[in-house]
């Protein structure tokens, strides 16, 4: 229990926003940087209602029984209007949420690109360096999400529904380009159509490889259902194969990197805004370019030039 207070409270820290929380929080990152690195980092993208939470408690259960430490950084869409975020993960995931050997971490994207909450990718880092050898990173699928999750993962899993509606739903190209590992959920619910949307998939991501995705991993698709736990233990051998493989060619070492290089770009692009942002000659320009702009009478390109002149003057 404490190690998993400990773990919140790091977190909460990462996640303020004053600038002497943020000095804090930076030296804290150094500290825990060389203890992080050593989990499996996966990623968990699907549209509302195809059963994220259930597919994850009962991943998470099933790791523990194994001798696993699973924490779950489960980042819920905040609203544009309130600005509020449901965050109730913890209430989908009762049994997982209550054992010491999981940790669930419910966060609001924030209006953050894509969904996924601003200082995930800090949150893994404090996870793993807290001894929770496989992180979950779980996110709505909607809109780019599941760029984002892909992009601070080891694997990506993108899930779907047996019955969709519209087939071609299931076969986008943007986002089957990105699923390492496609699952289609609830196929105890309708079998037939689980197996018919299983195939649609595989033809989809055979297509892909044909055309440019050639890799040492072909992206394998399964049928499973979390709510009785048919097919939990062949999806774990998945993922190990699938990390064995990546190990073996140095791909997973170059993924990190690569990932670790965006996401210094990612803050400092924010940082960037945020300065931006508090210039006094912008901020006192802004209102006015701001409602020339909305009436039409200056264009929004012009107006973003006046203001990154005053910013510079």
């Amino acid at each position: 229990m404490q190690r998993r207070r400990a773990v919140a409270k790091a977190i909460t820290l990462l996640e303020s926003t004053r600038p002497d929380h943020r000095a804090r929080a930076d030296e804290l990152l150094a500290q825990l940087l060389p203890h992080s690195g050593r989990s499996v980092r996966l990623g968990i993208s699907g549209v509302p209602g195809v059963g994220k939470s259930t597919f994850i408690e009962a991943l998470g259960l099933f790791l523990i029984e194994r001798g696993h430490r699973v924490a779950v950084l489960a980042v819920d869409p905040s609203s544009k209007v309130s600005g509020g975020s449901i965050l109730g993960d913890k209430t989908r995931m009762e049994r997982l949420s209550v054992d010491e050997r999981a940790f669930i971490r419910p966060s609001p994207s924030s209006g953050t690109l894509g969904g996924v909450a601003e200082k995930t990718r800090e949150a893994m880092l404090v996870c793993e360096a807290a001894g929770f050898d496989v992180v979950i990173v779980e996110t709505v699928g909607v809109g780019q999400s599941e760029t984002a999750v892909a992009g601070m993962t080891d694997m990506f899993v993108l899930m779907q529904l047996p019955n969709a509606g519209d087939d071609l739903q299931a076969i986008k190209k943007g986002v089957m380009e990105l699923a390492d590992l496609v699952v289609i959920n609830k196929a105890d619910i309708d079998p037939d159509a689980a197996t018919r949307a299983q195939a649609q998939v595989t033809s989809a991501l055979r297509l892909l490889t044909q055309h440019g995705r050639a890799m040492a991993w072909a992206p394998h698709v399964m049928s499973m259902s979390a709510l009785t736990g048919e097919g939990l233990e062949r999806f774990w051998q998945t993922v190990e194969e699938f990390l064995a493989v990546q190990r073996g060619g140095g791909a997973l070492e170059a993924r990190r990197k690569q990932q670790a290089l965006e996401w210094m770009w990612e803050r400092i692009d924010a940082g960037l805004r945020s300065e931006f942002r508090e210039n006094p000659a912008v901020r006192e320009l802004l209102p006015q370019l701001r409602n020339e702009v909305a009436a039409g009478r200056v264009a929004a390109s012009t107006a973003a030039r006046k203001l990154l002149d005053a910013r510079r003057t």
